[in-house]
């Protein structure tokens, strides 16, 4: 089980890393602001978590494993031939940004759920989901702020928003499913809302002139 879930994390901070490389590139960042970049993407979410829940210091600076994936990661996509290769196609490159952020989304808002599931003693669901939110936008809105755009959660499509029901499924369905289906069940709920928000151009209202 342990091993399974390591997985599911490290494909998660594969997918945030990729997604802040990528983001990089298209702010023609150097190879240091990408990895920079990659980096904060993978682990400021958890970084944050962290934090909020009192276990410091962050997983990250005891267990260096998904820092090294996330610069590993930067590493390869600032690669001439991988870059020039991603960059041909815009509507794929675009395509590969929203499915790597997507993927990294869900992942970390149910291994945040995870976490404070494993710190704290009888955790409330609003803990749970406040911590599981957190844990998935937090790397993202560290990114979009060092790549000087607006957070992406408070402008496009339906963001925090797929976090936070993927969330409450996950906290509601933790002792009635148990640990792995329910981190399952969380992250799909994600990914889904997410890939329907996209399609059909679902938004939160906006303010009116």
């Amino acid at each position: 089980m342990d091993i399974l879930l390591f997985i599911f994390e490290l494909l998660g901070t594969l997918a945030f890393a990729m997604s802040g490389a990528m983001t990089g590139l298209k702010k023609k960042m150097d190879l240091f602001g990408v990895c920079i970049l990659g980096l904060t993407t993978a682990v400021g979410g958890g970084i944050i978590r962290d934090v909020t829940l009192g276990n410091t210091p962050p997983a990250t600076f005891r267990d260096p494993s998904y820092a090294l994936v996330a610069l590993a990661a930067s590493l390869v996509l600032f690669l001439s031939q991988v870059r020039h290769l991603l960059q041909r196609n815009q509507q794929f490159y675009d395509l590969a940004l929203f499915l790597m952020d997507t993927a990294g989304l869900g992942i970390f808002t149910v291994s945040g759920i995870r976490v404070a599931q494993r710190c704290v003693a009888e955790p409330s669901v609003f803990l749970l989901v406040f911590v599981g939110v957190i844990t998935g936008v937090g790397g993202g809105v560290l990114r979009d702020v060092l790549a000087g755009d607006t957070p992406y959660i408070f402008i496009k499509h339906v963001y925090a928003s797929a976090s936070l029901l993927g969330a409450l499924v996950c906290s509601l369905l933790w002792q009635v499913l148990g640990e792995l289906p329910a981190m399952l069940l969380g992250a799909g709920v994600v990914f889904l809302i997410r890939g329907l928000s996209a399609h059909y151009r679902w938004n939160l209202p906006h303010p009116r002139d």
